[in-house]
């Protein structure tokens, strides 16, 4: 029987509560949500930015109505719960960040990110006093909700020209404040600064897996605070790059050598519906 979205969200929250860190797959597809959630993830989340390649475009190039039509087509493809990466939420005012919540929900997901990253590259974060509204509106509308959706605050700092570790957690214990369920500095340079914020927060830290050199394992992670890590575009870049090495030998070669290394159509089709 198929999970609703009030189990989902129940089932989200309390992988949030156990004493161990989980992986949070990030997904691009229904087919590749499928094949997550059938290898055992726990969870699935959106990527904006592979969202954005399956459409040829860059990250921050989908409009809301395109990612929450991602959204939908991921949640309704498993059981699992699915959270939504959402960007800035779409716009730079709370009502915008509330908006998209409300949106992101009625397409079935059980969690969302709003970020304080503005898109604008002459500002590229948000103000302190209106980042803390944000995601106060945000929380404002999940809070509103019939069932406990799973609001994650990013702080965007280390990803756009302002490594302050300081004013990144002073914005990360602002958002626990404001309600926030999860918090969340992707960019991190080391296990020291991991730990740090851990420390300095009371709510759940996600980690961002996918910059190479600073990735760290599941153990490390979990030792330093973590309870939650996503890979963000990891996955869909391996995909990617099967992808454009395979291209690559046919067009240069004119060998087809990478077959030998392929999975089976059998093994794939049995994760799917």
């Amino acid at each position: 029987m198929t999970a609703t979205q009030k189990d989902r969200a129940a089932t989200f929250r309390a992988l949030h509560e156990q004493p161990r860190a989980f992986v949070i797959a990030n997904a691009w597809d229904a087919g590749s949500a499928q094949l997550l959630a059938g290898l055992g993830f726990p969870a699935i989340a959106t990527s904006s930015a592979a969202s954005a390649g399956t459409l040829g475009r860059r990250d921050g190039k989908i409009t809301r109505e395109e990612a929450i039509a991602h959204a939908r087509t991921l949640s309704a493809a498993v059981d699992v719960p699915v959270s939504a990466d959402l960007e800035n939420g779409f716009g730079h005012t709370p009502e915008h960040a509330a908006e998209t919540i409300r949106l992101a929900a009625e397409a079935g997901v059980v969690g969302g990110s709003i970020e304080d990253h503005s898109g604008d590259a002459s500002r590229p974060i948000y103000d302190f006093e209106q980042a803390v509204e944000r995601v106060t509106a945000a929380v404002g509308a999940a809070r509103a909700l019939s069932f406990p959706f799973t609001l994650t605050a990013r702080c965007e700092n280390f990803l756009h020209g302002h490594p302050d570790l300081d004013d990144t957690i002073k914005r990360l214990q602002a958002f626990e404040r404001a309600g926030a369920d999860v918090l969340f500095a992707p960019g991190l340079p080391d296990l020291k600064a991991v730990r740090t914020v851990c420390s300095s927060l009371s709510k759940p830290v996600n980690f961002m897996v996918g910059i190479p050199g600073l990735s760290f394992s599941v153990a490390e992670l979990q030792d330093a605070g973590v309870r939650r890590i996503s890979l963000a575009t990891s996955l869909h870049r391996a995909a990617m790059s099967g992808l454009y090495q395979a291209a690559l030998e046919i067009k240069d070669k004119g060998t087809f050598e990478f077959l030998n290394g392929l999975v089976s159509p059998k093994v794939l089709g049995q994760f799917l519906r």
